[in-house]
């Protein structure tokens, strides 16, 4: 597993060196593609992230914004990813809505996965079984080594088909949908941001242990992988 490892003493300077990192490719990537797309992930370092990018200066025309992964709640819900985007990042910059793709969790799992699908293959102009290529994914990952939805045992961690799913993560009692390891592996650039403590025995695992996706979901690589992590979840390493 090839990974560039790039530490910070806090959570906070690695999210705005991972915020910066994103912009640096969307910028690229649009002047490649003429679009740039970007899968972010939820969670309290990510909304650092995105509250530093909103002190950036950029032009987010051309920008197509995905998530990673949803929980099945209304947009307005204290858990929705969509709405601590939103709040830390979306209300601050100029992103049109035609640009900003979320999964709707107001819907049944099944429905809201079908819907996403069909969206990220308008967006990419996908035929039959194509996967999309997105030029930026901005994962985490958990203390059990989880990473987007995707938690140890899951069987769509075998999916390599499949664009998006829905899945019942019984630790949480919860339904959500993902992004799968197909699209995950196929991203440009894979942005890790990692935090905490609790995180340090898990990405220990993650970067050092032999490649067992079922057991260690977050050693679902891309080509080009760059972790973001702070010290205390170097702690291990």
């Amino acid at each position: 597993m090839s990974n560039k490892i790039l530490r910070f003493p806090t959570a906070e300077a690695a999210a705005e060196a991972c915020g910066d990192r994103i912009l640096q490719l969307l910028d690229a990537a649009r002047v490649a593609r003429g679009i740039a797309t970007l899968a972010v992930s939820g969670g309290s370092t990510p909304r650092l992230m995105f509250q530093s990018m909103t002190r950036r200066e950029f032009d987010w025309a051309g920008v197509e914004l995905f998530w990673v992964d949803e929980r099945m709640v209304p947009p307005t819900d204290g858990q929705s990813n969509y709405r601590m985007t939103r709040e830390a990042l979306l209300d601050a910059i100029h992103l049109p809505a035609t640009s900003i793709h979320r999964i709707e969790g107001e819907l049944s799992p099944e429905e809201a996965a079908r819907q996403y699908r069909a969206a990220i293959t308008q967006v990419f102009g996908l035929r039959g079984a194509d996967l999309p290529v997105f030029d930026v994914i901005q994962r985490g990952m958990g203390p059990d080594m989880h990473t987007a939805s995707l938690f140890p045992g899951e069987p769509l961690i075998l999916n390599q088909t499949d664009i998006a799913g829905s899945v019942w993560v019984p630790k949480m009692g919860q339904h959500r949908v993902t992004l799968l390891p197909g699209v995950l592996e196929r991203a440009r650039h894979t942005l890790c941001l990692v935090s905490g403590a609790d995180k340090a025995t898990g990405l220990r695992d993650v970067l050092k242990e032999p490649i067992d996706t079922m057991l260690r979901p977050s050693q679902i690589a891309s080509a080009d992988m760059e972790w973001f992590v702070d010290e205390l979840a170097c702690a291990s390493l």
